[in-house]
Order: C-alpha cells, then sequence, then structure tokens
C-alpha cells in the first residue's frame, strides 16, 4: 500500500527542514507550504491565523492554471507563479522531481525578487533532501 504524498513521513520531516531557513531568507515571510500537486497540505510554517488546507487548495488552483496558461500559449513548463497585491504577495515553485509545490506568503517589505529566489533556494533544497536516501 502506497501512503499518500501528504502523509508521508519522509516528505514532511524534510519539508520542516527545507522550510526551517526560508524565513532567515527573506524575513517577511508571513506564511510558507509544501503541498502536493493535487491541494494537500504536508508541512507549514509560521502564519497559524491562516487555514493550511484552504491555502493549499487555493495555491494548487492558481498552479493548476498558471501551468494551463503556460501550455495554452506553448511557452514551455511553468516555473513560478507570482500573486502580488498592495499588502504583499504570494510566490509558487515547483519542487523539481516530486509532485510537490512550494507556495509562500510575503509581505509587502520584501521585493518580489527577494521573495521569487528565496522561494526557489528552498525548493532546491528540499529537492536534495528528498533526494538524498
Amino acid at each position: 500500500m502506497t501512503i499518500a504524498t501528504h502523509l508521508n513521513k519522509k516528505y514532511i520531516s524534510r519539508g520542516e527542514l527545507a522550510l526551517s531557513g526560508l524565513k532567515d531568507l527573506a524575513p517577511s515571510l508571513s506564511y510558507a507550504t509544501i503541498l502536493t500537486e493535487d491541494g494537500f497540505s504536508v508541512v507549514s510554517v509560521d502564519g497559524s491565523e491562516l487555514d493550511s488546507n484552504r491555502f493549499a487548495s487555493m495555491a494548487s488552483s492558481t498552479q493548476a492554471l498558471a501551468d494551463a496558461v503556460a501550455r495554452e500559449l506553448k511557452l514551455g513548463d511553468n516555473e513560478f507563479v507570482i500573486v502580488a497585491a498592495e499588502q504583499g504577495h504570494v510566490v509558487q515553485v515547483r519542487v523539481e522531481g516530486h509532485p510537490l509545490v512550494l507556495a509562500a506568503l510575503f509581505t509587502d517589505n520584501e521585493t518580489i525578487g527577494k521573495s521569487l529566489s528565496a522561494a526557489r533556494r528552498t525548493a532546491r533544497r528540499l529537492n536534495v533532501f528528498l533526494s538524498a536516501r
């Protein structure tokens, strides 16, 4: 029997480890989650006032829509998604080689570039952790 990704202890423990350094890379981080492509939260940090399941569901839908736009316009693979608003932004990055997405919410105190860089580094870090035996 296969364990669902969001319940798999390997994904949870290594996800926690990867997310632990994200706040150091981008101090305006309000909330971050690693989610499955189908919208289940695997692990989250900060933002206890947010509903992790709801955030994961919205992030999954946003990711699917961005992927569809890139595919339909023949732009190649979607690399990341950014939703920018007046008081902050959400950055989403796929974890290469795994059915996971890192979604992070930042306040407007962080530049989008720095937030994107921090999210990418964290996703790559998670990939390394998951690839290790």
